[in-house]
């Protein structure tokens, strides 16, 4: 049996500029409104969609676009809001319901609409999944321009699993990338899994990447009955 390297976690870089960004018919419609920056037609904008379906992605655009201040639900409070806004633009990620501030989100909004600013809002449900108690936010967020990313069909997904290989510097061949695409659950949050977790496992065993190691490695993600 042949000896397994330690894996050392350093990460990888992954690829977040707009010329990075696959577009297809599902995200068509989230990529024309960060493309629209900076002539929105309203001062806020929510992002739906499912984990891994590139909201980040899309954030990480803005952001570079915009010099968006970028941050977390657990750092919004009201007296932070003008400091939080200094640059005119805000990403604020991954808004849950249970975890919302909602006197300080509705500040935020208000705010971003008096100092002609920007607010992109990330979120995996609308607004109405949310929770809310307070009606003047739930009035603004409905308001409020909405672009749902739809689940990828297989020519995105395919596409993602190439781009997350590339971003590991692995070159596979499509005959394995469809032997992937065939068997995978349908989300983008699995083909980063999946590409990562063969990244792992093939550095570890110094293992060449071929058809029966993914195999192996896709028995985490899939039932046996896929192979």
């Amino acid at each position: 049996m042949p000896p397994r390297q330690l894996v050392l976690d350093l990460g990888h870089r992954p690829a977040l500029g707009r010329e990075d960004f696959l577009v297809a018919p599902s995200n068509a419609a989230a990529v024309a409104q960060i493309d629209r920056w900076p002539n929105w037609l309203a001062p806020s904008l929510l992002l739906v969609g499912p984990l891994g379906s590139g909201k980040s992605h899309l954030a990480s655009v803005f952001q570079s676009m915009s010099g968006a201040t970028q941050l977390d639900l657990s750092q919004l409070t009201t007296d932070a809001v003008p400091q939080l806004m200094q640059n005119k633009a805000l990403v604020l990620e991954d808004v849950t319901a249970g975890a919302i501030p909602e006197q300080a989100l509705f500040h935020l909004l208000n705010y971003a609409r008096q100092e002609q600013g920007q607010v992109l809002l990330t979120s995996e449900t609308l607004p109405s999944a949310w929770y809310l108690s307070l009606p003047d936010l739930i009035s603004r967020l409905r308001a409020m321009p909405t672009v749902t990313i739809d689940p990828p069909d297989d020519d995105l997904l395919r596409a993602v699993l190439v781009k997350h290989f590339s971003d590991r510097q692995i070159t596979v061949d499509e005959a394995l990338i469809n032997y992937i695409l065939t068997r995978m659950p349908r989300d983008m949050a699995a083909a980063q899994d999946i590409v990562a977790a063969i990244d792992a496992e093939s550095l570890e065993a110094r293992a060449e990447i071929s058809r029966p190691f993914v195999a192996k490695v896709m028995r985490r993600f899939v039932s046996p009955e896929m192979f």
